[in-house]
């Protein structure tokens, strides 16, 4: 699993105009599946992210979480972030699992994120989303699940 994260004041996805999910300042998530992940990507990508220390303490260093703040989290799935664009024009997605995967890891996803303690937006999966971030910092971090050992 791939995640983009953002740290932000504000965050908002709608859907065909109305608005799906919101939070105030806390974590941006942007969630991409690939076809070989499993609910250990899942749980590992949500641990790492729910303590992850990217948000200022008092003196001004990256010293504490989205838990230890109280923020909240908007998890949207994006197939896209598998996309290899290395040929041609047009961005490859062969990498990226099938909805019938994707959505139950993505869902899974969020139940571990609740399960650690935050309180969790979501998007619509496959649906047309408009998402509105503002970007605090900015601070933007990509993480990959580990990989696969044969």
């Amino acid at each position: 699993m791939r995640a983009v994260i953002q740290r932000v004041r504000q965050a908002s996805v709608s859907v065909e105009g109305e608005t799906v999910g919101a939070i105030s300042t806390g974590l941006m998530i942007l969630i991409g599946v690939t076809r070989t992940d499993t609910e250990d990507d899942a749980r590992w990508l949500a641990q790492k992210i729910a303590t992850l220390r990217i948000f200022e303490d008092d003196a001004g260093k990256f010293n504490l979480s989205v838990i230890d703040i109280h923020a909240s989290a908007l998890v949207v799935s994006q197939f896209t972030l598998y996309a290899d664009a290395r040929r041609g024009r047009r961005p490859d997605f062969i990498d990226a699992a099938r909805p019938e995967i994707a959505e139950p890891l993505v869902n899974r996803f969020v139940e571990l994120l609740r399960e650690q303690g935050l309180r969790v937006e979501t998007g619509k999966f496959q649906a047309r989303m408009l998402v509105q971030i503002s970007n605090d910092g900015p601070v933007t971090l990509v993480l990959d699940s580990p990989a696969k050992v044969n």
